[in-house]
């Protein structure tokens, strides 16, 4: 398709300026939807990938007019935005409590009362999501690094969400990613529900040798994504139910840390990004009882620069990356556009960058990554968690800034 005029982000609109319009493209490429890949640096590694398009795959551009808006300022250590029923939104802070924002921004309550947690590192309050039936029970469940002794792991509580008092109440911790390790790294960790009420909840391998080993151990709660009930149980039809030595909690394993989730609203298929080591972030489609090969087989290398374990990136039972980055994106909350307020955004994933600095879009295709683009990225900064409220998106990042994108 050529593009007659090209309608995209060249700066941030703050007190009311749009991204784009009028400007003439600077850009030589007249289709949009066939550009070079968005990646220019050379990559870490000389390996190759399994298929073509698994990496570096061509650049795309949007073309229907969007603004973008700066909500809100210095609202601490955010890590996770999520609407509410209502229009409201919880922004998590790290330090340990929450926030209740509207649409627009504005500061409604801050929300405190909940289990002390281990803020230390990559710790601290992590992620929240709203039960199902939030609108009757007012139940929300929330990740955080729970410390016990000189060790910690990630836990998953819940409660009730008292909007009056600026409290939860009745909090309890309903699961724990064990075994606690001395570590501030790693933790994942997203939640989010399926149609039929259980939650999909991931973890880290806690970064140290000790706990990355443990991602290809079924008895080890690390390097995993979970599936369980609202009361912290397995959830029916686990994978590894009745398996001598198995977490039965366990639905995937051989993840290295996974901080996106989300659930295709066409195909209702899991989909998750995770920080490879250096270089080699993935996105997977997450099967029950498969393994994603972590540290096994990796496209990233040490920090170091040094090779992983035997250097490979395929092995027989362990399953491929739909598409992966090097140099990384290191990824964090990410969600599907379910609307077509921007049409051809319809289905496709926004991925928040840390390292990266700005927000992936791709667009996928029966199952596979066919165009990338990225958002943002004059803002340079750490992207922390995107949402998508009702045809927008929302972020925060580690500035403590918020945004929200949306139609012109």
């Amino acid at each position: 398709m050529k593009a007659k005029l090209l309608l995209y982000g060249s700066a941030i609109l703050l007190s009311g300026h749009a991204y784009g319009c009028a400007d003439k493209p600077t850009n030589p490429y007249s289709d949009t939807t066939n550009l070079p890949p968005v990646e220019t640096r050379p990559a870490g590694t000389d390996y190759k990938p399994a298929f073509p398009g698994q990496t570096r795959i061509g650049g795309i551009k949007t073309t229907t007019a969007y603004k973008v808006d700066q909500l809100a300022t210095a609202i601490g250590r955010p890590w996770a935005i999520v609407p509410i029923p209502g229009g409201n939104f919880l922004v998590t802070d790290k330090s340990g409590f929450m926030q209740l924002f509207d649409g627009n921004g504005k500061l409604i309550k801050k929300i405190t009362g909940l289990p002390a947690v281990d803020a230390s590192g990559q710790g601290g309050l992590l992620d929240v999501a709203p039960d199902p039936d939030f609108t009757t029970n007012k139940t929300i469940y929330w990740s955080f690094s729970e410390k016990t002794g000189t060790v910690n792991l990630m836990a998953v509580a819940k409660g009730q969400l008292n909007e009056a008092t600026g409290t939860v109440d009745n909090a309890v911790v309903i699961f724990r990613a064990t075994p606690a390790l001395k570590s501030n790294a790693h933790y994942g960790s997203r939640i989010v529900f399926d149609k039929d009420g259980n939650m999909f909840v991931s973890t880290g391998e806690r970064s140290i040798l000790e706990g990355r080993v443990q991602a290809q151990d079924l008895a080890s709660g690390l390097g995993k994504i979970f599936k369980i009930t609202k009361d912290g149980k397995p959830a029916p039809g686990n994978p590894f139910i009745g398996k001598a030595g198995a977490m039965p909690e366990i639905y995937s394993y051989g993840n290295r840390n996974v901080q996106s989730l989300d659930i295709h609203p066409v195909t209702g298929d899991l989909w998750e990004c995770e920080f490879g080591p250096r270089g080699g972030d993935e996105l997977n489609i997450i099967k029950a009882g498969k393994n994603y090969g972590w540290p096994t087989i990796t496209y990233g290398t040490e920090y170091s620069g040094q090779k992983i374990g035997d250097a490979i990136q395929q092995k027989e039972g362990m399953e491929q990356p739909v598409y992966y980055w090097d140099p990384t994106l290191s990824p964090s909350g990410m969600t599907f556009y379910k609307g077509n307020a921007i049409p051809e955004w319809e289905n496709n994933l926004f991925i928040g960058g840390l390292s990266g600095s700005h927000i992936c879009r791709l667009v996928i295709k029966d199952n596979k990554v066919v165009g990338e683009e990225r958002l943002l990225a004059d803002k340079q900064e750490r992207f922390r968690d995107v949402a998508y409220f009702n045809g927008m998106l929302y972020a925060v990042t580690d500035n403590g800034n918020m945004y929200r994108i949306s139609k012109q």
